[in-house]
């Protein structure tokens, strides 16, 4: 899908502004996207997950992506400074779309970021990337962080795909489930349309099964007074 998406989009630009076909626009539609619901982890799923971290600095990523719903960009870029254990916040510089956040920064996080920056002693970045074999006082690339969710859901023995997004759907999904509105997990998340936050409806066990169902509301027979009969088995020939 993706690489078609990319074709679509060269050839959209060859004819447009290279050739000046406009006529061209609608005869090169983009695919219809398939709008699948996100994997979402349940709270033991997800201390499994974190349990199963190869070492302290892959805990601490795993801790950080969910405990502030992150995407694993503004966890590579997040800076010593974006900290602020004063005010409990922690502050997301320039997230998707250019937009800047800031998102609770709740006591286990803090106690774990603490525990960790006493042994990493981060400069500038909080979780420092490598160059030539050795850390080096820059962003992190976002392959590291794939690779701590990946082992650490290899070792709690988790069978479904966990990716590092499905840390930051599993923390807007408990966050519903625990009471919290759309509009705040909007901000906290940093989405730009409160449409892209409403999926979390679909997800959240609470609201779903908050709904009657209509089964409920019918009087069904009981299976008591139903006839039985089914088809009986061809004899198999001796």
């Amino acid at each position: 899908m993706g690489t078609v998406v990319a074709e679509i989009a060269a050839l959209r630009f060859f004819f447009l502004r290279v050739l000046k076909r406009r006529n061209m626009k609608e005869d090169l539609p983009y695919p219809k996207r398939r709008r699948r619901l996100p994997v979402v982890l349940s709270p033991e799923e997800v201390q499994r997950l974190i349990g199963g971290a190869k070492n302290l600095y892959h805990r601490t990523l795993l801790l950080t992506l969910y405990g502030a719903g992150l995407r694993r960009s503004e966890v590579a870029h997040l800076k010593v400074r974006d900290i602020d254990s004063q005010r409990m916040l922690l502050r997301v510089d320039q997230g998707k779309g250019g937009r800047d956040r800031e998102v609770p920064l709740s006591p286990t996080l803090l106690a774990a970021l603490r525990e960790y920056y006493r042994w990493m002693r981060p400069q500038t970045y909080l979780f420092p990337g490598t160059q030539d074999g050795w850390r080096a006082d820059r962003p992190i690339t976002t392959k590291p962080i794939w690779e701590a969710v990946r082992l650490a859901a290899q070792r709690a023995q988790i069978d479904k795909p966990v990716t590092p997004h499905t840390l930051r759907h599993s923390y807007a999904t408990h966050l519903l489930e625990a009471g919290a509105d759309l509009r705040t997990i909007q901000l906290l998340l940093g989405h730009a349309d409160l449409s892209h936050t409403t999926v979390y409806l679909h997800l959240s066990r609470r609201h779903l099964q908050a709904a009657p169902n209509p089964l409920e509301q019918l009087q069904v027979p009981t299976p008591v007074i139903l006839p039985r009969s089914r088809l009986k088995r061809k004899p198999s020939p001796a």
